[in-house]
C-alpha cells in the first residue's frame, strides 16, 4: 500500500511538473480587462484559465479596481516588467493605451486586444460581433419596443471606448434613417461600466424628459443601472431598456420587464480566444485568410487594420436568460 501511495504521488508530481514545464516553455499570457469583480469579466477569467490549462499556457487575468485607463496602463507596465510573452487588453481608452502598448511591442511582447478594432500598438484585435451588426440589432429591437416613436437616451461605457461608441453610432444612424419619429435625448452618456452612475443618470434623465421612452445602454452595467431606475420610478412597460449585460446579474430585471432585452457575445468564449490566439502567435504561426480558429470559426482577417471580426450574437431575453446564467454568464 505504501509503495502504491508513493507511486501515485510521484505520478501526480510528474503530471503537475509536466504542465508547469509546458506553461513555462510557452510563456506567460496576461490579460488586462476593463474592471475586475463584475460578472462579465469573471466569466472571461474562467475562459482564460480553462483554455490556458487545456493548452498548457500560463494565462491569467488582471482586473483593475475601477474602469480607469491609468490603472490599465499601470497593469500593462507591470506585465512588461514581468517579461510575459503576450499581453491581452480590453481597453477603457484606446488612445491612452497607445504608448504603453507600443512599449510592450518594442520589448518583443505580442499584444492582442478585444473590443477595440484598429487599436494602435496591437498585433491583432478580435471581435465576436461587428460594430454595425451589434448596434443595428439593438436599434431594431428598441424601435420595435417603442413602436417607432418617442425619445430615447444612449449610454456607453466611456466616451473614449471606441467600440461602444461605434455601436452607438450604428444604432443612432439606423434609427435616424428608419425611425425618424424616434428622437435622441442629449448626445450620449459615458456611465455604462458603473451601475450606480447608470442608475443615477437614468433617474435624472427620466425626471428631465417626460417624453423619454427608451434607453440603449452599451456597457454591461448600463442596462442594470437603467433597469433599476425604471423599477424605482415605476416605469416598467412605459420605458424600455436595451443593451448587453451579464444574464446572471440581470436575470430578475429582464423577467420583471425592467430590462426589455439585448444581445451579447459570450465573454467566456472571448477569454478562451485570447489564449488561443496567444498560443498560436507564440508558436510563430501566421494568421491567414480562411484559417479555422477555435472560438472564432473561419476567419477573414483585415490585415491592414489588424482586425479579426466575426458575428456570433446571442439574444438575451426571457427565453434565453436562465440558460445563459447557468453557463456562469
Amino acid at each position: 500500500m505504501k509503495k502504491l501511495m508513493i507511486a501515485a504521488l510521484a505520478a501526480t508530481l510528474m503530471i503537475g511538473g509536466s504542465f508547469a514545464a509546458m506553461a513555462q516553455q510557452a510563456g506567460k499570457v496576461g490579460v488586462v480587462v476593463k474592471i475586475g469583480g463584475i460578472p462579465w469579466f469573471n466569466a472571461m477569467e474562467a475562459g482564460i484559465k480553462e483554455r490556458g490549462q487545456k493548452l498548457g499556457v500560463d494565462a491569467f487575468m488582471v482586473g483593475p479596481t475601477s474602469a480607469d485607463p491609468a490603472l490599465q496602463v499601470r497593469a500593462i507596465e507591470d506585465l512588461i516588467a514581468q517579461g510575459v510573452k503576450v499581453i491581452g487588453v480590453v481597453p477603457n481608452d484606446a488612445k491612452v493605451l497607445e504608448p504603453v502598448l507600443q512599449k510592450a511591442k518594442d520589448a518583443g511582447i505580442i499584444v492582442i486586444t478585444h473590443e477595440s478594432p484598429g487599436q494602435k500598438g496591437a498585433d491583432w484585435d478580435f471581435e465576436l460581433a461587428s460594430a454595425t451588426g451589434f448596434g443595428e440589432a439593438h436599434a431594431k429591437l428598441l424601435a420595435e419596443k417603442m413602436g417607432g416613436k418617442g425619445e430615447y437616451a444612449v449610454f456607453v461605457g466611456s466616451l473614449t471606448v471606441p467600440l461602444h461608441n461605434a455601436w452607438a453610432d450604428a444604432a443612432i444612424e439606423y434609427l435616424k434613417k428608419n425611425n425618424p419619429e424616434m428622437k435622441l435625448v442629449g448626445e450620449r452618456y459615458g456611465v455604462a461600466e458603473d451601475v450606480d452612475k447608470s442608475r443615477s443618470t437614468a433617474l435624472d434623465l427620466i425626471s428631465a424628459n417626460p417624453g423619454l421612452k427608451g434607453f440603449l445602454a452599451f456597457g454591461s452595467q448600463g442596462p442594470i443601472g437603467a433597469g433599476r431606475a425604471i423599477e424605482e420610478r415605476r416605469k416598467v412597460g412605459e420605458i424600455f431598456v436595451l443593451g448587453p449585460f451579464s444574464p446572471g446579474q440581470g436575470r430578475k430585471l429582464i423577467k420583471n420587464d425592467a430590462i426589455s432585452g439585448g444581445f451579447m457575445w459570450n465573454p467566456k468564449q472571448a477569454g478562451e480566444v485570447f489564449v488561443t490566439l496567444a498560443d498560436h502567435l507564440m508558436k510563430g504561426k501566421e494568421i491567414k485568410d480562411g484559417d479555422t480558429i477555435e472560438g472564432l470559426g473561419t476567419v477573414k482577417p483585415d490585415f491592414e487594420n489588424r482586425n479579426i471580426i466575426v458575428d456570433q450574437l446571442v439574444p438575451i431575453n426571457k427565453d434565453t436568460v436562465d440558460d445563459l446564467a447557468a453557463m456562469g454568464l
